[in-house]
């Protein structure tokens, strides 16, 4: 109440924030006169002044109208293209850190080369994050000659890219990517074994480019580089032969001889009695399970892991909705972009269970071996912002998770696509035989083109299916069609045109009403100015009679469980001021409809006795609609929450980690470290065999000398020490053991010298900290799997997880001290003299091997040639004067020095 009483005097805080900006266009549009006189080469050496004017002192915030002035002068020379005043508010909006929500089609790509300029003048590089390398690819090339006009760097990164150029790419003063790349890269700097090594240089300034689908749709999903691990494929293809003899409980928690529940919106099964006794028959059969043995017993865990890994596969993720099958691989399909991923798998044995079900070659399982989420990645840069057309229904979850605000950018001209009502028919058959009666209308009555929106490739192909039967011309572009994603939407405003997409999130293409002539132009080998002059008039005739017949039609076959996606679809029309319309058509059997949308709306429908080809449009189904929407959108910001909280308490471990290996590998030397180790190691040690607070009688001396000498390789007379100094007590008997061990590495270090010792600590170190961070990230997933069963005790899952994660981690940092100082004491390095005998041994070695290898020649070049070979047998007659000695390992009779087995007992 008092929030709108406020709104409706001072207006919304969106109003009051454009006010702001409003003041700042206005300085930069006052600049305009004054830049538009300089010349290129004035112009271009701004960019060096505002560098310089930065390092004096000068911040961004005030450099900002005079850089956003050059900028757009730049672009109107460069690109043809000048900013328009919404945009220089969407620049401001992503340098103060900001999400620019901006509708489709008002150049989002152009605005960010506003903030991507101002703060490039820092030098300490910005990265420009995009949804696929496609994307990165266009928008890096396109506003390459503005800024290599400014003076500015471009650099480009993606998959299996060369490590030399990837580095390159980072180190230029903007660099574009996808966010897969960036998290990816930046686990792999944590693995590294040398700062040369590493690519990024620092996370300072973002600019995230489809921002809700990056940081929302796929916060969801953790970044994991990982190993294979054991390869259980047998067990899968086993155990695959179980789902289909089972069948799912038709009512939750009701018994009617199900074997198991599913929860369509967790994505998860749940086993019935009935199911675990079944399942534990066939594993009996197999001669998985023994006889008498129970499924439920704490050994078997394993095997249920199979089971429900298996159940779910088979009725839980369906081909060509979830998943594809290409090349003989299972590739996933992103459920809110439509986008194929490949080289993602799916955890938890599920993407080795779908193969299974698909008789494909199952793959080993993975072994974690380093992991973050989008949402820690992206919280780690100093300052960060985004830009997409659809925010503002997750401006909550933006604020909270990563404390950006949503801004609204008006649009350039006023938006006139007329959005209709919803129509819902009882059921799928219904609605798509409307669909193709809208469709056959709208060409009735003019050219206007038609993009059909759909939730899965399964609908694709069934409305493509329909259309063919109709007789109308049409283009599918959906997972399988992936490669063709650029050319079939550029042409997708032609007349008449119709498209199905699965989804046009991140799409990346403007939809052109009459056709994209520039696109046609680029596939004309060697095209003249008369191709372009008549493709160009082609396209503005095409252009009118798009716009006489109504613009873009967009048709919804289905509504997305998020509004935001739904609102993505209708945005491809309508841009710039263009007419456009848009609709959605449902059937009671959509999944939103009949997991989330509640059994009144449907019963009701279903009590009016509609037919298949009657429609109903009413404002409460429309309200049910939006209120099951709302719902699972808090549902999934729940999820990823939860999958925060959980991963904040890895999070932090993980810094330290991370922070360990960075000053391990940037320290000159690592002695107090090491030393440092060896201090709390010994005291852990010895507590074992002389405890804390305890008497003479309570010591164990004989067992510390031999832990010592057995772990440690150190040999202490420490009977000797307490036999002829009755006064050592505890504390003192502790500080002189460890002291001799501190010393003893100490005279061991100059025996091996600097450089060898600082190459070694380093090596083990770093070794033992991959090692067991390895194992304790397997340790944390185990845990977190199970942590929720605590709650059947009264206990709050969350803080049992952190108390557990806590020991978990203390332990492993122990473990690692303890592996480190033993390595380092056990290693052996050679002393100048076994040196030197190795060397020795090896030019030894090479000799006999040459005259090995002499042998060998002759004896297949010249085997014809008898007085010739007798002659070069000859030569080696000597050997055989010499008698073995009794053992390979007593020196050589010929008085070489060496070893028998070295020297000629080696020939």
């Amino acid at each position: 109440m008092l929030a709108s009483l406020i709104g409706g005097i001072f207006g919304t805080k969106n109003e009051r924030e454009l006010k702001r900006m409003r003041k700042i266009v206005d300085k930069i549009n006052a600049l305009e006169p004054t830049i538009s006189a300089l010349g290129d080469a004035d112009l271009s050496a701004k960019t060096e002044e505002f560098k310089q004017r930065y390092n004096k002192g000068e911040s961004l915030d005030k450099l900002l109208p005079e850089a956003f002035a050059v900028c757009r002068e730049a672009a109107k020379r460069v690109m043809g293209m000048r900013h328009y005043d919404v945009q220089l508010i969407g620049g401001i909006t992503l340098h103060e850190g900001k999400i620019a929500e901006m509708r489709t089609g008002e150049g989002k790509t152009l605005m960010g080369t506003l903030a991507c300029y101002l703060n490039a003048i820092s030098a300490q590089g910005v990265h420009v994050i995009t949804v696929n390398d496609y994307l990165a690819q266009r928008d890096a090339e396109l506003n390459r000659p503005l800024f290599e006009f400014l003076g500015l760097s471009i650099g480009i990164i993606y998959s299996m890219q060369d490590p030399t150029e990837k580095a390159e790419a980072y180190r230029a003063d903007i660099t574009y990517g996808t966010n897969n790349e960036f998290g990816f890269d930046y686990l792999r700097d944590n693995m590294v074994f040398s700062l040369a090594e590493k690519k990024q240089r620092g996370l300072i300034y973002a600019i995230i480019d489809e921002v809700d689908s990056i940081l929302i749709d796929e916060a969801r999903t953790p970044l994991i580089i990982s190993g294979q691990s054991d390869d259980s494929s047998q067990l899968y293809a086993a155990i695959n032969s179980i789902p289909p003899k089972l069948h799912a409980q038709k009512e939750e928690k009701v018994a009617d001889g199900g074997h198991f529940w599913i929860d369509e919106k967790q994505r998860s099964v749940e086993m019935t009695e009935i199911g675990f006794e079944t399942v534990e028959n066939e594993l009996i059969e197999m001669g998985l399970l023994a006889e008498g043995e129970s499924l439920y017993s704490s050994t078997n865990l394993n095997l249920v892991h199979h089971v429900t890994a298996a159940i779910r596969a088979h009725y839980l993720y369906q081909r060509n909705v979830h998943y594809i099958i290409n090349d003989g691989e299972v590739i996933i399909v992103d459920e809110n972009t439509g986008r194929t991923m490949p080289g993602r798998r799916w955890s938890e044995g599920l993407h080795q269970a779908v193969e299974a079900k698909e008789g494909l070659e199952i793959q080993p399982e993975n072994q974690t071996l380093a992991t973050t989420t989008f949402q820690n990645y992206f919280r780690l840069y100093k300052k960060l912002s985004g830009m997409t057309g659809t925010a503002d229904t997750e401006a909550a979850e933006m604020k909270e998770i990563y404390g950006l605000d949503v801004v609204i950018i008006p649009t350039h001209r006023p938006m006139v696509r007329l959005d209709q009502n919803d129509l819902i028919y009882l059921n799928r058959n219904g609605k798509y035989n409307a669909i193709i009666q809208e469709i056959q209308r709208v060409h009735e009555s003019g050219v206007a083109p038609i993009l059909i929106g759909t939730a899965t490739i399964e609908a694709s192909e069934i409305l493509s299916d329909k259309l063919k039967e109709a007789g109308i011309q049409h283009e599918v572009l959906n997972a399988k069609q992936h490669e063709r994603e650029a050319d079939i939407i550029a042409q997708a405003g032609a007349p008449r045109a119709v498209t199905i997409a699965t989804n046009m999130a991140g799409r990346g293409t403007d939809i052109l009403l009459g056709g994209n002539w520039k696109a046609l132009l680029a596939k004309i080998e060697n095209p003249t100015p008369e191709d372009e002059t008549r493709l160009k008039a082609e396209w503005e005739q095409s252009h009118e009679m798009v716009l006489s017949s109504g613009g873009l039609h967009i048709i919804g076959s289905e509504r997305h469980e998020s509004r935001r996606i739904d609102n993505q679809l209708r945005g491809r029309a309508g841009r710039q001021g263009d007419p456009g319309v848009s609709r959605f058509y449902l059937s009671l059997e959509d999944d939103l409809m009949r997991i989330f949308a509640g059994d009144r709306v449907v019963g009701m429908m279903r009590a009016m006795g509609l037919q298949e080809d009657e429609a109903i449009e009413h404002k409460m189904v429309s309200r049910s609609i939006e209120n099951a929407q709302r719902k699972v959108e808090a549902r999934n910001f729940d999820i990823r929450k939860n999958l925060l909280k959980y991963d904040d308490v890895n999070n932090e471990q993980r810094k330290i980690i991370y922070s360990q290996r960075d000053e391990v590998l940037a320290e000159s030397t690592l002695q107090d470290y090491i030393e440092e180790m060896q201090r709390d190691v010994m005291k852990g040690v010895i507590s074992n065999y002389i405890p804390p607070e305890s008497i003479h009688d309570q010591w164990d001396i004989d067992g510390l000398e031999k832990a010592l000498r057995e772990d440690l390789a150190i040999d202490l007379p420490i009977n000797q020490w307490l036999e002829d100094d009755r006064r050592l007590d505890e504390e003192s008997l502790v500080e002189r053991i460890t002291d001799e061990v501190v010393q003893r590495y100490r005279s061991r270090r100059e025996q091996m010298g600097d450089e060898t010792a600082v190459m070694l600590e380093r090596h083990f170190m770093l070794n033992s900290l991959d090692r067991h961070w390895k194992d304790h990230l397997a340790a944390m997933d185990y845990l977190r799997q199970g942590i929720h069963l605590r709650g059947y005790a009264q206990k709050n899952p969350e803080q049992e997880y952190k108390k557990e994660a806590y020991n978990l981690f203390v332990n492993m940092l122990a473990i690692i001290k303890s592996d480190v100082v033993t390595d380092l004491s056990r290693v052996h390095v050679p002393t100048a003299e076994e040196l030197a005998e190795m060397e020795a041994q090896k030019q030894a070695q090479a000799e006999a091997m040459q005259l090995n290898l002499s042998h060998a020649d002759f004896d297949g070049l010249l085997a014809d040639d008898q007085s010739h070979f007798a002659e070069v047998d000859a030569q080696y007659e000597p050997v055989e004067e010499f008698a073995a000695p009794a053992s390979r390992n007593a020196p050589c009779p010929c008085g070489s020095g060496l070893k028998y087995k070295q020297c000629h007992g080696k020939i």
